[in-house]
Order: structure tokens, then C-alpha cells, then sequence
């Protein structure tokens, strides 16, 4: 009997996730291969090669440093809320090739990652059925920061039980990680950071006596910093006011949830969790599905406030995004308007939403992020916690990606723009406008011309 075998690619890649089943039928095949042994070398060189291509975050710590260069997949929208150290932007599809091949010929290896390990697994088989051999990082980088996440517990752990041991000697005790992240925003973010956001709270009077606010905790960068600030302010503060540290799951995947909970053990925060379906809503919305997320957002983030005695919710948004939130209003909403630092609530009667991050420029969270090695998750919605953005080639950019890189552009010609268009809505002349609206009421220049004569 002559044997033929076809296989599968889907197939293969199904049976690769299940080592018990993949071992059983290597047994199978072996069998098989004394039979006829030139029938299976096609199965047998597919699963090699894929059983080749994933690398671990284990085996990626093992490696020399200089021997391997780590390729990004993600997205301009992924990347700005933090890359694994030393890593460089992956080319587009059609160069990433040009690309790896370069860093081959150097003698390093190449290791391709996205977010999940998805894309960038299917890249390099590609690129292998191309003769170039590359390999890419299992679980991605979310699989990367939850193993180096779990490996920064064990030293915190480490850290705390010879604090303990050195209290009993009378030894120097060792600052723990939370300690170091907490003495940065005293020390080296003090100005840059934790002065702005006081500035704004005293500018826009945000915080008053007997206050109890809900700090609305995405998950990202802006939320997370805004958070320590709170609690760092409550330390000094001169009157009394209670913070409530509110996380809601609109639909996280396991994962992303994690890294959430773990940034959060970190950092120190005692999160009140709680859940609900926003994403499996949105998900099938073809337009403005981000809009609709994050008003549903917000109005569960208010009820949630509100049951719990809250009277405010705070929102991480800081100074770039009241900035590229006045262009674009102006370029696709026809229209000059602003983030407001503060706002009473429409639909929750007695509640106010501030934003006490007002001041404070994205670049120095960015700074304080990295200086003391953090990393967080970004919207994490069903849109984008997948492989579907990693590709660079084809992406939508959103609007407000469009628009940050337009003033970006614009900066380099004019090193004042971004000051200039966030006093640009303090400065507006009624007497130089065509027509505005209060209140719902459109007011024409007409309405009062010939009075003024």
C-alpha cells in the first residue's frame, strides 16, 4: 500500500498547540515512515520548522545581549504605550524581509513579536518559506509582560523578606519597587508631574473639602500615573477628601485583565473592580464604535460612582489630548470646542467629572513610564487586544492618531503650535466670531451688528 500525505496548514497549526495529541501522532508517523519513509517528509520538515519558529520569554532571557534583535509588529498606536527594551520597529510586509536580512548578515538573530504572537508567527513562516529564518516571540508582547510581570513579584518578594531579615539586624532596609516608583514622582517627575497636576487642580478648582472621587482606572498609562498622584496628594493635602480607585471591566480578556490587577498590585492601588458588557455591545457597531464605547463608559463609570457615595469621577486626560481634541473638532466636526478640565454631569444628578492631568504633557508620563520600567495596557477593546493592528500596512489610523503626528509636523515649523492652539480657546474675541451656540441656542454676529453701530 502506498502511502500519500497532504497536510493542512490550519491543521498542523491546531495540532501544535496540543503537544499530548502531536506526540502520539509522531508515533504514528514514525510507524508509518519505516513503511514508506519518502511520503512524509513534507509533514515532517512543516512541523519542524514551525516547532522552531516560537521563541519564549525563558528561552529569550538566555540569549546574549547584542546576539538578537527584536522586531515590533504593532502598530504607531500599540508602540506608544511601550515596546520591550531594545527592540526597533518592524518594516512593512513587503520590507520586513529587507529588513531581518540585514540584521542576519550582522550574526544576530531575528525575533518578530505583535501582540498576541498571532501575526507575527504567520510573518515568520513566510518569511521561512522565503529561506530567511526568523522567529517570533511567544504570547507576543502581552505573553512578554505578564512572564516579566510575575518575575518582578517574585523580586518584590525577595526584596521584602530581606527587609524583614535586616529590620531584626538592624540593617539598611532596601526600598521596595513601589517605594522607588513612588520616590520618583517626589523627586525626579516633581516639576514635571506631580506640580502640574496640582496646578491644575488649584487652577480649575477640582478638589474641594469633603470630596469623595472615584478614580477611573483604564488600565493605561494616564490612569495609572493619575492614581499615584491622588494618593500622593492625600498625603499633603490640608483638608480632608476620600478616593475610591474604580476599574471596570467592559469586557477584558483574561489576560489584559491581569495586567491590569498585577500593574495595580505593583503599584500599590486597592482597586474596586466591577463589570459589565460595554464591549460585546459595541463590537458589531460598524460607525463610531470607539464613541459609543466610551460615552457607555463613562455613564457605567458615573452609576458606579454614585452607588458608591462618590461625587466625582476623575479621567486621566491630559494636556495633548485637550490639544489634539481642539484640532480636531476644528478639522472633521467643524467646529472650536475644548476638553473641559471640569464638568457637571447631565444625566447623574450632584455628579461632576474632572480631569486633573490637565496640565501635564503625554512625553513626561511617557518619561516617568520608562524611567521606572512600567508597562501598560492600551484600550485593550476587542479592536485592538488582537493581532488585527500589528500589521502596519493597510491600518486605519484613527483620527486623533492623524491628528497627534499633524501637530508633530507642525512643531517642527513652529516650536510654540502646541502652547498656542491650548490658549487658543481662552482667547477667543465674541466680537471676531460669525455665529456661536449656549446653551443649545445658535447667536449670529447679526443679532447685535447694528446695535453696536
Amino acid at each position: 500500500m502506498e502511502w500519500l500525505w497532504i497536510y493542512d496548514k490550519q491543521c498542523i497549526q491546531q495540532l501544535m498547540q496540543n503537544k499530548d495529541l502531536l506526540l502520539y501522532f509522531e508515533s504514528f508517523l514514525s510507524i508509518i515512515n519505516k513503511r514508506n519513509p519518502t511520503n512524509i517528509v513534507g509533514y515532517e520538515r512543516k512541523v519542524e520548522s514551525m516547532s522552531n519558529i516560537n521563541i519564549s520569554y525563558k528561552e529569550l532571557k538566555q540569549l546574549e545581549k547584542g546576539s538578537y534583535q527584536l522586531l515590533d509588529m504593532r502598530d504607531e498606536s500599540n508602540t506608544s504605550y511601550g515596546m520591550i527594551h531594545g527592540a526597533v520597529v518592524a518594516a512593512g510586509e513587503d520590507e520586513l524581509g529587507t529588513q531581518a536580512k540585514e540584521y542576519i548578515d550582522q550574526g544576530k538573530k531575528v525575533i518578530l513579536y505583535c501582540t498576541k504572537g498571532i501575526f507575527s508567527k504567520e510573518a515568520a513562516e513566510k518569511l521561512a518559506e522565503e529561506g530567511i529564518n526568523v522567529l517570533s516571540l511567544e504570547g507576543g508582547y502581552t505573553g512578554w509582560l505578564l512572564s516579566l510581570m510575575k518575575e518582578e513579584q517574585e523580586n518584590d518578594q525577595k526584596t521584602e523578606q530581606n527587609n524583614k531579615e535586616a529590620e531584626g539586624k538592624g540593617k539598611k532596609k532596601e526600598l521596595t519597587r513601589t517605594q522607588e516608583i513612588e520616590k520618583s514622582i517626589r523627586k525626579k517627575f516633581h516639576k514635571q508631574i506631580f506640580s502640574k497636576f496640582v496646578k491644575a487642580i488649584k487652577t480649575y478648582d477640582l478638589v474641594q473639602e469633603n470630596d469623595k472621587i472615584a478614580i477611573c482606572i483604564s488600565g493605561g498609562k494616564d490612569s495609572m500615573l493619575m492614581a499615584k498622584l491622588f494618593q500622593e496628594l492625600k498625603r499633603h493635602n490640608k483638608f480632608h477628601f476620600d478616593l475610591v480607585f474604580l476599574v471596570m471591566d467592559p469586557g477584558y480578556n483574561e489576560m489584559n485583565r491581569q495586567i491590569i490587577e498585577n500593574n495595580a498590585k505593583l503599584l500599590d492601588i486597592p482597586i474596586t473592580v466591577f463589570e459589565s458588557d460595554i464591549f460585546d455591545a459595541v463590537y458589531e457597531i460598524e460607525k463610531s464604535p470607539c464613541y459609543l464605547c466610551a460615552r457607555m463608559r463613562r455613564g457605567y463609570l458615573y452609576s458606579k460612582a454614585k452607588e458608591l457615595g462618590c461625587n466625582k469621577i476623575a479621567l486621566g486626560h491630559h494636556y495633548d489630548d485637550v490639544i489634539e481634541t481642539i484640532l480636531m473638532g476644528m478639522l472633521y466636526g467643524a467646529q472650536v470646542q475644548t476638553m473641559m478640565p471640569k464638568l457637571h454631569s447631565t444625566n447623574f444628578e450632584g455628579m461632576e467629572l474632572i480631569r486633573p492631568m490637565y496640565l501635564i504633557r503625554e512625553d513626561d508620563i511617557k518619561h516617568w513610564r520608562d524611567y521606572n520600567g512600567l508597562h501598560f495596557i492600551q484600550c485593550a477593546c476587542k479592536f485592538t487586544d488582537t493581532c488585527t493592528t500589528c500589521n502596519p500596512d493597510g491600518v486605519t489610523k484613527s483620527k486623533r492618531m492623524e491628528t497627534k503626528q499633524l501637530i508633530a509636523k507642525m512643531k517642527e515649523i513652529n516650536p510654540y503650535v502646541e502652547s498656542n492652539i491650548f490658549k487658543s480657546v481662552e482667547n477667543v474675541n465674541l466680537k471676531t466670531i460669525i455665529a456661536y451656540k449656549k446653551d443649545g441656542v445658535k447667536h449670529s454676529f447679526l443679532d447685535t451688528y447694528d446695535q453696536e453701530n
